[in-house]
């Protein structure tokens, strides 16, 4: 009916007003109707506002994204301090849902994959191309998997924020609420320990080096001690064969003189005997004087190498003792895997990776764990101690997807003794429990807190970016790679058959990391 109009109207116009008002009304209908093109793109909906809370803001202790409602939401201790719009990852190229930690920031970053794109304020995420960032918002879902925020209000984050802040992406709208429960009970901060925390540290720091000095001059001595008695050992295996050839001559001479048949040979005999005797008495007292010395040198090395061996040990432990000193004084994340079955700790160290980008996370605790009715999904909470109380710790709780309600998956979680008697004196506001059916995400490193994505929701994110080698620390510094020396290869590869990402590809080896 609309074209019988338009064409009536049409000859009406011609023989009214002409051709040239027929050209004019058809340009016109052609802008009023929406191309294949516009009709492709996403539909704009109402921007979030760009609002802060009519407070003083404190220090932010989590970002939570919203993916259906592209925003924003920054949290401090007491509640929301600042909202914003923002642009999350088209299809097939989706910023995945899921669990992150802030684990570098650059103000001038550019991107090596998209043509040099400013990238301003930047606070990566991952290690492998997702960060949050200013840029254009359109009104829709538009980036290439990073979360793009207005360019003031990433600048003003940038300034807030610290390495280690939770960034938690929701598929849908999330927000922390109070939490209690009586396993969180148990973490009690003790006062005396927290603040004797960084004296100790300092203390054990010392120490610490005095004893990594001390090792390393035993391990010099040990290795100079070995050389000597190495070398004193070839002189004296050169000797033992000298002392048995001059008893050969000697043997021989004696032989001579004894079937000597003239006084000139006997005569001749009794020289050859004696200086033979003489030859092998010196060899004698020679080889007897070396081995006493080689013996007492081997019994030296030994020693030394006994000596070193302590010295090394005793390094290694006061090492570990000043660590968790620091430690101490730093809150503790603590991620509970239904998929693993394996509770893990991590700390931030603020020590700089070895290859050059970050800040290293401690990752010395991993014990299996118990869990009741285990094929019955958790879901996955967020729980984060905001602020001390009276209790000991105030604490909330962000669930992110369709699983158990936090309660009742904390309610099947038993906390081992060890851990709570380790970590419990130390815990500190910031302090977080992450609950989930999934396991690490192979974006956790060395370099990283944890990192949980969402299995069920679209990853093309993840898959779009191309890792490059991320180089390994040595042994002197934080993860070898070797499980028996604390290494960090433990947090890769837990499940051997892990579900496919949504949007294609596979998941990257780990250990790897795209300069975007």
């Amino acid at each position: 009916m609309v074209d019988r109009l338009t064409s009536a109207k049409s000859t009406m116009a011609m023989r009214r007003w002409g051709p040239s008002a027929v050209v004019m009304f058809a340009a016109i209908a052609a802008l009023l109707t929406p191309t294949a093109d516009a009709a492709a793109k996403p539909a704009r909906r109402a921007q979030p506002a760009e609002t802060a809370a009519p407070r003083e803001a404190g220090e932010p202790i989590m970002a939570i994204v919203s993916i259906k409602s592209q925003q924003v939401t920054i949290y401090d201790a007491e509640g929301w301090i600042l909202r914003a719009p923002v642009s999350t990852g088209v299809k097939e190229r989706e910023t995945p849902a899921g669990v992150f930690a802030i684990v570098q920031k650059n103000k001038d970053h550019r991107s090596n994959m998209y043509d040099d794109a400013s990238m301003p304020n930047m606070q990566r995420i991952t290690w492998n191309g997702l960060a949050l960032h200013g840029g254009p918002l359109p009104g829709y879902a538009a980036s290439h998997g990073c979360v793009r925020m207005p360019f003031g209000f990433a600048e003003k984050l940038f300034d807030m924020t610290r390495i280690g802040m939770r960034v938690i992406i929701s598929p849908d709208d999330a927000a922390p609420a109070d939490f209690s429960h009586p396993s969180l009970s148990l973490f009690v901060p003790n006062a005396e320990v927290i603040a004797a925390a960084p004296a100790k540290s300092q203390t054990l720091s010392r120490e610490a080096a005095d004893a990594a000095m001390a090792a390393e001059e035993a391990k010099k001595t040990a290795a100079t001690a070995a050389r000597e008695s190495a070398l004193l050992a070839t002189s004296l295996r050169k000797l033992e064969r000298l002392k048995a050839r001059a008893d050969a001559e000697l043997v021989f001479a004696d032989k001579a003189l004894a079937t000597a048949k003239t006084d000139q040979a006997r005569a001749k005999a009794e020289d050859r005997q004696q200086k033979a005797a003489a030859k092998a008495a010196e060899l004698a007292a020679r080889f007897d004087a070396d081995n006493a010395n080689a013996s007492s040198k081997l019994d030296a090395a030994s020693a030394a190498k006994e000596a070193a061996k302590t010295a090394q040990t005793k390094k290694a432990d006061t090492a570990k003792a000043a660590l968790d000193a620091k430690l101490a004084a730093e809150p503790v994340s603590i991620y509970i895997s239904r998929a693993t079955r394996t509770l893990y700790v991590r700390r931030n160290t603020h020590k700089p990776a070895p290859d050059g980008g970050g800040e290293v996370f401690d990752a010395s605790i991993e014990v299996p764990i118990a869990i009741r009715d285990p094929g019955k999904p958790l879901g996955t909470h967020v729980l984060t101690a905001v602020a001390r109380n009276d209790a000991g710790l105030r604490w909330t709780a962000v669930s992110i997807d369709n699983g158990d309600g936090a309660k009742s998956a904390l309610d099947r979680i038993t906390i081992p003794k060890e851990i709570l008697d380790r970590v419990a004196p130390t815990a500190l506001p910031r302090s977080s429990i992450v609950i989930s059916d999934e396991p690490l995400s192979e974006e956790t490193n060395y370099r990283t807190e944890f990192v949980v994505v969402l299995s069920d929701q679209p990853q093309g994110g993840f898959i779009t970016r191309k890792p490059s080698e991320v180089l390994m620390a040595d042994d002197n510094g934080w993860g070898s790679g070797r499980q028996d020396d604390g290494g960090f290869d433990a947090f890769f590869q837990r499940n051997p058959n892990p579900p496919p990402r949504r949007g294609g590809g596979q998941f990257y080896v780990p250990m790897q990391r795209g300069w975007w």
